[in-house]
């Protein structure tokens, strides 16, 4: 396991600004986390150490530190230290792909396709898709890692003919780019969010126990016509996947 310092990574705190010195230090800790400077498994400093180096207070550091051990990005290990358990992947609620999410992030996806097969439309892909109950649609249906570690499962309905669904194209690339070579111009997407527990199927799938809470996202995407173009409910590993909001307030 790499042991590493964030003294050594170039962090600093302003002391002039009205951001609290501990927030500071967290915020640089999670992005080097997220950018995979700091890798799973890294160990860094104790926090003794750490506040010397970096000429903060113990308390600063252990605050700092206990931020992050509340997301999920940091362990205490008796006998270890703290430690990098993993990296909590965000996502910005508009119409991109989670592929291209993890990439632009560094965090190296990785996709297994599941299933890949022309199925008849349920009444609720009918509806999200617009056509007939049983007409023909293309089933995706993929395991999405990053860094080698299972992240989402997702499952999307497409109508039949839209791209060409290549099983090898779909593990090398998302699906969201795979449309934009087709040149489908994605406009928009309808979605809804919420959360439940895994069952124990989907728990084996994406390595949580059973019970584990999940997210969950369904969407519908459509093109700049109007014209829906994918169908998808995918299940997100809540101890490793978030959902980033942007709110604006109205006065």
């Amino acid at each position: 396991m790499a042991k590493n310092d964030p003294a050594d990574l170039g962090f600093s705190v302003d002391r002039g600004s009205p951001v609290p010195l501990y927030f500071q230090l967290s915020q640089q800790l999670q992005r080097a986390i997220e950018q995979g400077v700091l890798a799973p498994g890294s160990l860094l400093g104790n926090e003794i150490q750490l506040a010397g180096r970096l000429g903060l207070s113990r308390p600063t550091v252990r605050q700092a530190i206990q931020t992050l051990v509340d997301k999920g990005l940091l362990v205490r290990r008796r006998g270890i230290g703290t430690q990098v358990v993993h990296s909590r992947a965000g996502r910005p609620p508009e119409p991109s792909s989670l592929y291209d999410d993890l990439e632009a992030a560094g965090r190296a996806p990785g996709t297994r396709v599941l299933r890949l097969e022309t199925v008849e439309a349920t009444a609720e892909v009918a509806a999200a898709l617009g056509i007939a109950e049983g007409a023909p649609v293309r089933r995706v249906e993929r395991l999405r890692s990053t860094h080698g570690e299972p992240m989402a499962h997702l499952c999307n309905h497409l109508p039949v003919g839209l791209i060409g669904t290549d099983g090898a194209a779909l593990e090398s690339t998302g699906l969201y780019r795979l449309m934009r070579s087709a040149g489908i111009i994605l406009h928009s997407a309808r979605q809804t969010i919420g959360a439940k527990a895994a069952t124990a199927e989907e728990g084996e799938l994406l390595g949580e126990p059973e019970g584990a809470p999940l997210l969950t996202m369904e969407r519908t995407a459509f093109d700049d016509t109007g014209r829906a173009v994918e169908h998808g409910r995918h299940l997100y590993r809540a101890s490793r996947y978030a959902f980033d909001f942007q709110l604006l307030v109205r006065s």
